[in-house]
């Protein structure tokens, strides 16, 4: 029973890890120091997607469900719980560029924004 709630447990934090490399930046408008997570987190879930490694969270994950007695999963996380919810059937390559795109250009924007705050500021 211990290792099913650590899985899930594990699963939960997966998820918001997973949100604030996507969203976290709009945090950092509003609570600055948070860049200093947000950027590596940020880094991580860019490298992870982009050279197709195993989120070790994923392993993990699997490894407490088998302890439990359940079965791990084939694939990723994201493959696994996110997909079937948020991507449609269907769905090309060129609508995952679209979407991953959108993605990187309002992080982008919303470091833009923070750096222009930020010069106003020092101008100030």
């Amino acid at each position: 029973m211990l290792y099913r709630i650590a899985a899930d447990g594990l699963l939960l934090f997966h998820l918001l890890f997973i949100l604030f490399v996507l969203f976290g930046g709009l945090l950092v408008l509003k609570w600055r120091p948070l860049i200093w997570a947000h950027l590596p987190a940020a880094a991580w879930g860019v490298t992870v997607e982009v050279l197709h490694l195993t989120c070790p969270l994923t392993q993990w994950e699997n490894l407490m469900r088998q302890a439990a007695g359940q079965t791990g999963y084939g694939g990723g996380f994201i493959e696994h719980y996110i997909w079937p919810v948020i991507y449609p059937a269907g769905l090309t390559p060129a609508i995952q560029l679209a979407l991953g795109s959108a993605v990187l250009a309002i992080n982008v924007l919303v470091y833009l924004r923070l750096i222009r705050l930020w010069k106003l500021r020092r101008a100030t």
